[in-house]
């Protein structure tokens, strides 16, 4: 056989190696994580939830999830174990970043508040029913622009069948 017909094989082949490699090493440090969890370390689950360590076995753990509610997880449910700040931070609140981007208000009429000091009474539009006179004037005035008048006015659904 010659080595430019074994070549793609030989690619292929190493693709292949790399790949698992990199997957093995995910998982090592996965575990090596799991395996250094203590009792009192704030963690993360795979389904998001947000607890503390009480106590760590073989292939479970105990996390209080609230005060005094205790709940049994596999280790493999465990998605990251947090240090203290950022477990203090998301779960309690304590927010030590100083940021200089504006905070979101929790209600919307905080943003409203200048747009209505501005605005006039005027401004505002009109979402009431407009009387029928007022319709057919609109429909008279639509039917000038187009330019083209109908010849016979019929609404739709209406057929010229026999």
């Amino acid at each position: 056989m010659d080595i430019v017909t074994l070549l793609p094989f030989i690619v292929l082949i190493g693709a292949m190696f790399l790949m698992t490699r990199s997957a093995k090493k995910k998982q090592q440090a996965a575990a090596q994580m799991r395996n250094e969890m203590q009792p009192g370390t704030g963690i993360r689950t795979i389904g998001g939830m947000y607890a503390t360590v009480k106590e760590v076995h073989d292939d479970t753990i105990l996390l209080e999830v609230a005060p005094g509610v205790h709940a049994v997880y596999a280790k493999n449910s465990v998605g990251a174990v947090l240090g203290d700040e950022e477990y203090n931070r998301i779960v309690h609140g304590a927010d030590d970043l100083k940021t200089d981007a504006p905070l979101v208000p929790d209600d919307a009429s905080s943003l409203t508040e200048a747009a209505d000091a501005d605005a006039d009474g005027d401004a505002r539009i009109d979402l009431g029913k407009k009387p029928e006179a007022d319709k057919a004037d609109e429909a008279d005035d639509v039917v000038a622009a187009a330019g083209d008048e109908p010849k016979d006015k019929k609404a739709d659904g209406e057929g010229d069948a026999k």
